[in-house]
């Protein structure tokens, strides 16, 4: 993730600050003007916007005053509260904020060199895969000699106008700023996945236990270095409309604490060990706060100790800042953005992900097998021609995080563009020898879909049996275009890649070797009533089904005699003629044992249909029936891509 960063519009930062000191000028950004589209496409700010250098508006600026703090910003004119909660947010993490702001004491102002400073600053952001360092001036919009978009609560520090200014350059315009998300910005500050909650659909507040795992989940997010941000949603006419509890609609907060605070006083709260949720928030405005249970002023904070007060830092101030019980928050707020910065670190104390990235593009194509923008499952004939990506989970089970994400699309919005494709994914689980795209769903079965919505990113935190999977992104109608990044942690290596290939390439030695003829699927749904093969009475089974040569294994069932394998395999056979064995053993810590086969034929006529067959011996005795049957399906076609 803390790869160098790419320079935005080929400015060379370093070289550009050289060429100003050495002409003894301060620089002037061509490729982002102090002109009126530079701030707005539609809607011009309330005033006559006159830009100034912060050495105009301030006897002696800098870019922090007595370090950085989420307590530093405010709001401004525009609608932007979702980037000052974010980076409210960025501001209480110094591993994330110094990356952002980079060699931030070189580009500090040094009064005692004014000779050194060149009116030119540089910021990084995290945009589609990669860190971008973005370079500009210093000159600053304001109206009536005050800064009109986001500002510090010191009149002399000019971090936060600046960092939002290099966001707006990305963005296009200050006015492309206006009703964005902070879970994207945080995105862009950090590298994070975001994770979009719907805390009103899910209904955290009637379910204790569901809220008491959402608490937990976000405390180890919070204390992982990770980043929470949350809203009321409202409708456009209650945009940012103070409520009577001081909570405000349509708003962005940033989450500044997640803690369990002990209730009681002195030992005895030690001994009680009674314990609340609780959870802080920042109001970018900088005022206007909670007036409910754990505010700042509320009887509730008697029942907390003097010692347990002074670790959370309780303030009496309107500043903005305020607890409340989760309880509340749960059932108040109805939208949350978890953005978890990954640890991929081959060496932590905390989990480790091994994370893949892989990135895309829908694109169209008249002829079906070169088509890359099928839409959604709903849309059946084409869905399947989307791009593919395997991966295996190799552990019994694991979890498994997927973020999808498109393109921002605020740069377009001067140009009445801008708004965000419905995008999601689905994620099927198939053979556990499969190489090739999928052209049919058989048997396969579609075991997750994430949610489709035209957000940025769309997220999914799921637990996978081992197995071998298909991961399907897609926009939610079919021949939409765009451009995609998927990212997919687990555990341990999924090995996951993208699958391009419809069938086995033809090679210079396929004449002498042969190529195959037909392709077969074949499904293992179980056997019933198998040999007992222990003291207890059980039996631990597994299947493998061979052809031409190679096999494929399920996993072990433990302590049964009617497993459920539901385990497919899938072959390009060059010998359609030859036909498939289904052996099912029992596994032994000193010697597997034999406990009976089927021999499949493997003909383009055989019936697709379900099919109970009794298990028979091997060899020379293959007549011979032995206890159990087993459940298969399969279907041959002549046709490589069928399936």
């Amino acid at each position: 993730m803390f790869s160098s960063a790419v320079p935005y519009k080929n400015q060379h930062y370093a070289e550009l600050k050289r060429n100003c000191i050495n002409d003894k000028t301060l620089f002037e950004d061509a490729e982002f003007p102090v002109i009126n589209s530079s701030l707005y496409f539609k809607k011009p700010p309330p005033g006559l916007v006159e830009w100034k250098r912060p050495a105009e508006i301030s006897n002696a600026p800098s870019l922090f005053v007595e370090g950085i703090s989420a307590h530093d910003l405010n709001q401004g004119v525009v609608g932007n509260c979702w980037f000052v909660a974010a980076c409210s947010c960025l501001a209480m993490k110094p591993d994330l904020w110094k990356r952002v702001i980079p060699d931030h004491k070189e580009q500090e102002w040094d009064p005692k060199h004014p000779e050194n400073y060149a009116g030119i600053f540089h910021f990084q952001f995290w945009i589609f895969g990669e860190w971008v360092d973005v370079v500009v001036d210093d000159r600053l919009p304001t109206i009536n000699k005050e800064l009109i978009y986001c500002h510090s609560n010191e009149k002399n520090e000019f971090w936060s106008a600046l960092l939002e200014k290099a966001y707006a350059k990305l963005s296009g315009c200050y006015e492309s700023l206006e009703g964005g998300n902070t879970g994207d910005a945080v995105v862009d500050f950090s590298g994070a996945v975001a994770e979009a909650i719907d805390l009103g659909a899910e209904e955290y507040y009637k379910d204790q236990t569901k809220q008491d795992q959402l608490f937990e989940d976000l405390l180890k997010v919070y204390d992982r270095g990770g980043i929470i941000s949350c809203s009321i949603s409202a409708q456009p006419h209650e945009i940012e409309l103070k409520m009577s509890n001081g909570l405000v609609k349509g708003h962005a907060y940033s989450v500044t604490a997640v803690k369990k605070v002990r209730l009681g006083h002195g030992l005895l709260a030690y001994f009680k060990n009674e314990t609340i949720s609780l959870i802080r928030m920042r109001n970018p405005w900088g005022q206007t706060e909670w007036k409910g249970a754990w505010s700042d002023t509320s009887e509730e904070w008697s029942k907390v100790g003097d010692m347990e007060r002074g670790n959370l830092g309780i303030t009496v101030a309107d500043d903005g800042e305020f607890w409340m019980s989760f309880s509340d928050w749960c059932k108040l707020f109805t939208n949350a953005d978890v953005c978890r910065v990954i640890n991929t670190a081959l060496i932590s104390v905390n989990k480790t992900w091994n994370e893949v990235v892989h990135f895309g593009s829908w694109t169209k194509n008249a002829e079906p097998l070169l088509n890359r923008c099928g839409g959604c499952a709903n849309h059946k004939p084409t869905f399947l021609q989307n791009p593919q990506f395997l991966f295996d989970v190799t552990k019994e089970s694991d979890e498994v995080l997927i973020s999808l994400q498109q393109k921002d699309m605020k740069i377009h919005r001067r140009f009445g563009q801008g708004e965000n494709i419905t995008i999601g994914f689905s994620v099927i689980k198939v053979e556990l020898n499969r190489k090739y795209r999928m052209h049919d769903i058989l048997t396969q079965q579609c075991v997750q879909t994430s949610t489709f919505i035209n957000a940025r990113t769309v997220f999914m935190r799921c637990t996978l049996e081992q197995g071998r999977y298909v991961l399907i992104p897609t926009t939610f109608e079919p021949y939409t275009l765009g451009d995609y990044m998927i990212r997919v942690f687990t555990d341990v290596d999924s090995g996951c890649r993208e699958l391009t290939e419809d069938k086995p390439q033809v090679k210079c030695w396929s004449s002498f070797l042969g190529y195959p003829q037909v392709v077969t699927h074949v499904y293992v749904h179980g056997a019933g009533e198998l040999q007992n093969q222990d003291s207890t009475g059980g039996a631990d089974p597994y299947v493998i089904i061979h052809c031409e040569g190679r096999s494929v294994r399920s996993t072990i069932k433990k302590d049964t005699l009617n497993p459920e394998f539901t385990t497919s395999a899938i072959f390009f056979r060059k010998k359609p003629r030859k036909p498939l064995t289904v052996e099912v053993w029992n596994s032994n810590a000193v010697k597997d044992e034999f406990m009976g086969q089927v021999v499949l034929s493997g003909s383009v006529k055989d019936t697709f249909s379900p099919q109970r067959l009794q298990l028979r011996k091997s060899g020379r005795q293959m007549a011979d029936e032995m206890p159990g049957t087993i459940s298969v399906r399969i279907l041959t076609s002549t046709q490589l891509t069928a399936m």
